[in-house]
């Protein structure tokens, strides 16, 4: 006699509730169900191992059929099955008293719930208008058993004709979910939840081309493999094992450098495969690569609370039973168990880096330029990761030598060290845009470094922090006489009216739009006449500012540049010597107003000081713009540092080349 009843809760809110709150995503219902049907062969096999049921398994396996004129799937197991009583115990009484207690009570351990209130079987009602239950338990003497429920608290129970061992959930799909009828939507969901899961899952039959089309085979399409790379022993893989391993993961990549296979069992369960991938387009990172899997069945693939941050950039699986998830299995409550992972996962990768480093130091600089990116960011964002990264970490010269700090540190020290005693690091952004600077530094004895990862800027700020009596110092921040003084240098002698000349005459002909810093410097006859550098502290703060470094106000600032005159070169002392022919020295200066002055007589006497000072330096400017040996020498230093363009670029040349016809003639 069938048997009715309600559904073990005080609301009739308990299907909308499970729809809103428990799984967003519907799709979800998939791995839910498939997720229970393996869970019930599981048990059948533990039963079976124990001898507690000693009669044929038969084939365990989970299949799932699709009509998709009738619009039902059909998720079939030959588990454990249940009984009548069980039925109604775990289907029919949801132990909560309504939804808001549940809600209120688990909303901050919500975690613990999950696989004792048979919430799973319920995210079938997502999709379906109609859900029914045909199960016959293992249990000698047991009776098959149909339960029907249509969406409401109200279900139907009765006994059934089911002969043989195991569970048959059919969905009715509602109109809404027709695309859960489609063949290809089933396939994509079961790729993409249950690859892995640890019992043969069946959809459908294999196919093959014939006569223009696919056709079914007899063969048994089995979507899984129940046992994937990382639940076996790293000793029993080859290289190519974990290369195929990855390639199924993600066939569009390149191989990757190398991998670290994770398996620990005390205090926590975590197995796993994680990759380097190459990271040398950095354009083209891709993060949210990492696999989360609870007992080989995918959960998500942001695993931001579980790793840190940087280490998002690996690719590969991560599996634990121990991941603490919210009721939903959609994603981590974070608490102490997953802090423990995360410094294990860390600890591992570390390991794996040092070990490289010592035994393997070749491949790991053949590998370098693909994979200092990771380093870095580590370096920057984890502070037990950077203490290790110190050891392994490696520096990369302008002629594509290799050194580990110590071994950098020894190297330069006798050459690089200054008159404060601070070993100074010069680096390069760029060999051939920077050519002309490493060149210069490379005669003085000096060797270069070459940072160009968009990491660098925060980075060398680290390293000045970590690296005792030390300072970075990009090769083209300054004079190569200046990166590494080695004694106080004599400044030239000038009168506060030269100084102020000098600014205004080679201001004049700059590009407009930036701020500069004109200064004299007796660098030698046979030096450049100009210098154009960009300060190191202020390039750097920019570029941090520009990567998101929490300096925006360097970031808002006009582009600054250090515009250092060689006094002692002939064509500047040529320039210097016609401007002092060409333009009368500044005149005397009204004085100052007195301290009683009135507002109006300061401001009269300030007007009268600056009309002397705007006259003589129209005539400073007057003379810059007729002087093209002026011009050609500022657009040279320009066009050495990629700043010369347009119109400016265009009377270059044709200056230039006016020159050259001049000396033909």
């Amino acid at each position: 006699m069938a048997q009715k009843g309600q559904i073990g809760v005080t609301t009739e809110n308990i299907f909308p509730v499970i729809k809103q709150f428990l799984y967003s995503d519907h799709e979800i219902f998939l791995r839910e169900l498939v997720a229970n049907a393996v869970d019930a062969t599981q048990k059948m096999k533990a039963l079976a191992a124990s001898g507690e049921y000693r009669q044929e398994l038969g084939e365990l396996q989970v299949r799932l059929e699709l009509d998709p004129k009738e619009k039902t799937l059909k998720i079939i197991d030959s588990g454990i099955g249940m009984t009548e009583e069980e039925v109604d115990k775990y289907i029919n009484q949801i132990a909560f008293s309504s939804a808001g207690e549940f809600l209120e009570k688990y909303k901050d351990q919500i975690g613990n719930i999950i696989g004792h209130f048979g919430l799973g079987f319920y995210s079938a009602f997502m999709v379906s208008r109609k859900v029914t239950i045909d199960t016959l338990s293992w249990k000698e003497g047991a009776k098959a058993v149909k339960w029907s429920c249509d969406g409401s608290p109200a279900y139907e129970m009765a006994e059934s004709d089911k002969a043989d061992r195991g569970t048959v959930i059919t969905l009715y799909l509602d109109d809404d979910s027709s695309e859960y009828a489609e063949k290809s939507r089933i396939e994509a969901l079961l790729g993409k939840y249950c690859k892995f899961m640890p019992v043969p899952i069946v959809f459908g039959k294999k196919q093959e081309w014939k006569d223009g089309k696919y056709v079914d085979t007899e063969e048994d399409n089995v979507i899984n493999s129940v046992e994937p790379l990382w639940t076996k022993a790293p000793s029993e893989l080859k290289d190519e094992d974990y290369l195929s391993f990855y390639r199924t993961l993600f066939p569009m990549n390149e191989e990757p450098l190398f991998w670290i296979h994770l398996n620990v069992d005390y205090p926590f369960n975590l197995t796993g495969i994680l990759y380097f991938p190459k990271l040398k387009d950095r354009v083209a990172v891709e993060r949210n690569k990492i696999s989360l899997y609870c007992n080989q069945m995918f959960v998500t693939d942001h695993v931001d609370n579980i790793v840190p941050d940087f280490m998002t950039l690996l690719h590969g699986v991560i599996d634990s039973p121990d991941i603490p998830l919210n009721v939903s299995r959609s994603y981590l409550q974070s608490d102490a168990s997953v802090k423990k992972i995360s410094t294990y996962i860390t600890k591992k990768v570390a390991d794996r880096l040092e070990n490289i480093f010592k035994e393997e130091r070749e491949s790991l600089e053949s590998k370098w330029d693909n994979l200092k990116l990771f380093i870095e960011y580590g370096m920057l964002s984890d502070e037990k990761f950077c203490e290790r990264a110190l050891k392994f970490a490696l520096l990369k010269n302008t002629d594509g030598k290799y050194f580990s700090f110590d071994e950098y540190k020894e190297a330069v020290a006798q050459a690089q060290t200054d008159k404060d005693k601070k070993l100074v690091y010069l680096y390069a952004t760029s060999v051939e845009d920077q050519y002309t600077y490493i060149s210069a530094a490379k005669e003085k004895g000096y060797d270069v470094l070459l940072m160009d990862c968009e990491l660098d800027s925060h980075y060398v700020n680290l390293l000045e922090q970590k690296l005792t009596d030390t300072r970075f110092a990009r090769v083209d921040s300054d004079a190569v006489e200046n990166l590494i003084p080695k004694e106080d240098r004599v400044k030239p002698e000038m009168s506060e009216d030269q100084r102020y000349d000098l600014e205004n005459l080679f201001k004049a002909v700059l590009p407009e739009g930036n701020d500069y810093y004109v200064v004299g410097e007796n660098l030698g006859a046979d030096a450049a006449p100009i210098l154009i550098t960009q300060n190191e502290f202020m390039r750097r703060y920019r570029e941090m500012s520009a990567l998101g470094g929490g300096m925006n106000f360097y970031g808002s600032m006009p582009e600054s540049y250090n515009i250092t005159v060689n006094l002692e070169n002939p064509m500047v002392a040529k320039i210097w010597a016609s401007k002092q022919a060409d333009v009368a020295p500044q005149g005397e200066l009204p004085p100052e107003a007195g301290k009683d002055a009135s507002e109006e007589e300061k401001t009269k006497a300030r007007d009268a000081r600056d009309a002397v000072r705007k006259a003589h330096r129209a005539d400073v400017e007057a003379f810059a713009a007729g002087n093209d040996l002026l011009h050609q020498i500022v657009d040279l230093a320009l066009l050495g540092n990629g700043m010369l363009k347009g119109k400016a670029l265009a009377e270059f040349i044709a200056r230039s080349q006016k020159v050259l016809a001049s000396t033909c003639q």
